[in-house]
């Protein structure tokens, strides 16, 4: 009788397949391969990672610069001419490319951590160099039109380093299992080395990030200062159209500690709020005026202004996708709001006994008003009723006279300046870009007796990091998000701190030890285990792990016939011994 026995016998690896399949098309067994990755297979790894982490710090930028997307989509219609939400596609389009690449870096993880070659297919090589340069065109683009705006990545981790650095070395320490099974399976002695050396110099780097981490909401509770006030830039222009009477009527509901507001001089000499050029965002001047839509606010008078409508744009574009939570009353009062004088703002102001703080914006060159308009906007506020000291004079221009006429006035600047250059001119605040001001320049003015308000603050975890930085005022573009923080949203003394950072430390270094100390001693259980039971070629094929997949077959092939000589021998003297008992 003849035996037949195959020479392989295949296992089902549904996953394994899968795994090559979508990272490189591999769907069938003899396609897979444990030979070492190519050269230029480990070049696109590289480029691979690259991506990854380039992405990462494009995908946190966008998510933190929330705070001003506002700003953003005013610098695309200042550009365009066109007013649209820019940060939509541009938010779509990261979040795909962010998840995509994301995705793939998880299969190039897997190949490695099962010992298959790395062989990105051609069409995910076309993915990634898209994702790439989209991702650099953005980043040139952003620095050349919105370079300031970079400083939010710096800014936002001194209120998310603490908590990133756990996420980081959490996800660093879970690498541990890979990076701790290709040092036990590798056989060269060089490449252990390099590995370990790179695993344990990221290890460490992160064990001691804390050190550079600086915030200041690292303190003693007691030394925490009061609530900063909120102003209401243009009201409150989320809920209602910007600058104009309903807006300002909606900040003070939300109880801001004053108002704030951008003025331009109308061509008969009326300040006016308006934080455009033209009229053709805010108002509904290409329909009633089209010849003149292009020309600059200035150069309308009064009563042109008034006639135009104010509101309708906010419910057409919803800015802020706030239209759809309004009711019919509101949508009414919203699409029937007027272009709102500097007088009605000040007249509103000193009625709640609220502080009004306004830029003031010089006429351009053939205004009637190009040299007057210090003097002219000085007379209309001193003419509105309001109380001296509740305005905020902002305007460097006859700085000098204008304290001479009105010295109850609280004069700000818009310029950082030495303590002695403020107080010789009679400054007692400062309006800058939030960006422009650290903890230690709050501390420094703040004994200099100079306030300081920063714009334009609208993200809770900015105002919770200012707060914690000693800010008197912020000004704001959404009152009735920050009134809902009545807290910073995390402190932490010192010490406290530490023993996080301590512990955290402690945690992971345990864990990677272990995962390293068992990796080795499985490896080892196992290879002994195969000693006692396996002849000589199952040992070599058992430790076959990192060879070549025509070695592993060759290994394979070996085992299995030496199995059926076996077998064949066995039969062979069973039937000597048959032959023998018959004779």
């Amino acid at each position: 009788m003849v035996k037949h026995q195959p020479l392989q016998v295949y296992e089902r690896q549904l996953c394994l397949s899968c795994l090559t399949g979508i990272y490189g098309c591999r769907w069938k067994r003899y396609q897979r391969s444990h030979d070492d990755t190519t050269k230029w297979e480990c070049l696109w790894s590289f480029i691979l990672f690259g991506t990854f982490f380039l992405l990462l710090v494009w995908f946190y930028f966008w998510w933190e610069a929330h705070n001003d997307y506002n700003e953003f989509n005013w610098f695309l219609y200042n550009r365009s001419g066109e007013w649209s939400d820019g940060t939509v596609p541009i938010l779509a389009t990261t979040a795909a490319g962010f998840t995509y690449i994301a995705f793939l870096m998880i299969l190039a993880l897997c190949h490695i951590a099962v010992g298959q070659q790395l062989n990105l297919h051609w069409l995910h090589k076309i993915g990634v160099t898209a994702a790439l340069l989209t991702t650099v065109i953005g980043v040139i683009s952003v620095s050349q039109m919105w370079g300031e705006e970079w400083d939010i990545i710096s800014i936002s981790l001194q209120a998310t380093g603490p908590f990133l650095h756990i996420g980081a070395l959490a996800a660093v320490t879970a690498l541990a299992w890979l990076v701790a099974g290709q040092v036990a399976r590798a056989e060269k002695t060089r490449f252990q080395i390099v590995v370990l050396l790179i695993y344990l110099a990221v290890l460490l780097s992160l064990y001691l990030t804390p050190l550079s981490i600086s915030s200041p909401c690292i303190m003693e509770r007691d030394s925490l200062k009061a609530r900063p006030d909120v102003i209401g830039h243009q009201g409150a222009p989320m809920l209602a159209p910007e600058n104009t009477l309903l807006s300002f009527r909606r900040a003070l509901q939300l109880n801001v500690s004053g108002l704030e507001a951008e003025v331009a001089i109308s061509l008969d000499g009326v300040p006016f709020l308006i934080k455009d050029r033209t009229l053709r965002r805010t108002t509904d001047v290409s329909r009633a005026i089209p010849e003149r839509q292009y020309e600059d606010a200035s150069f309308f008078n009064w009563t042109d202004l008034r006639s135009l409508n104010a509101g309708l744009w906010f419910l057409k574009d919803d800015p802020y996708w706030t239209v759809q939570y309004m009711s019919e009353r509101e949508r009414w009062l919203v699409g029937n709001q007027t272009v709102c004088s500097l007088e009605q703002m000040l007249q509103l102001a000193a009625r709640t006994n609220l502080s009004a703080l306004f830029t003031l914006r010089r006429p351009p060159p053939g205004h009637p008003h190009h040299f007057s308009w210090v003097n002219l906007t000085l007379a209309t506020v001193l003419s509105s009723g309001i109380p001296q000291n509740l305005v905020v004079w902002s305007v460097d221009w006859d700085r000098e006279v204008v304290r001479q006429k009105a010295p109850g006035f609280q004069q700000i600047s818009t310029k950082k300046q030495l303590l002695e250059t403020l107080h010789q001119n009679g400054i007692s605040r400062l309006l800058l870009r939030y960006n422009q001001a650290t903890a230690r320049d709050v501390r420094m003015y703040a004994a200099g007796n100079v306030s300081m308000t920063l714009y334009t603050v609208n993200e809770p975890w900015l105002y919770s990091l200012l707060w914690c930085s000693g800010v008197q005022s912020v000004s704001s573009e959404a009152p009735q998000v920050l009134k809902k923080v009545l807290s910073p949203l995390w402190l932490m003394s010192p010490d406290e701190y530490c023993l996080i950072w301590v512990a955290t430390d402690l945690v992971s270094f345990a864990l990677v030890l272990g995962i390293f100390i068992f990796q080795n001693y499985h490896m080892i259980r196992w290879r002994m285990s195969g000693m006692r039971s396996y002849n000589p070629e199952q040992i070599m094929l058992s430790a076959a792990v990192r060879r070549s997949s025509r070695d592993v077959n060759i290994m394979k092939e070996k085992l299995i016939f030496s199995e059926v000589s076996n077998e064949v021998s066995n039969e062979e003297n069973g039937f000597d011994y048959y032959n023998q008992g018959i004779n």
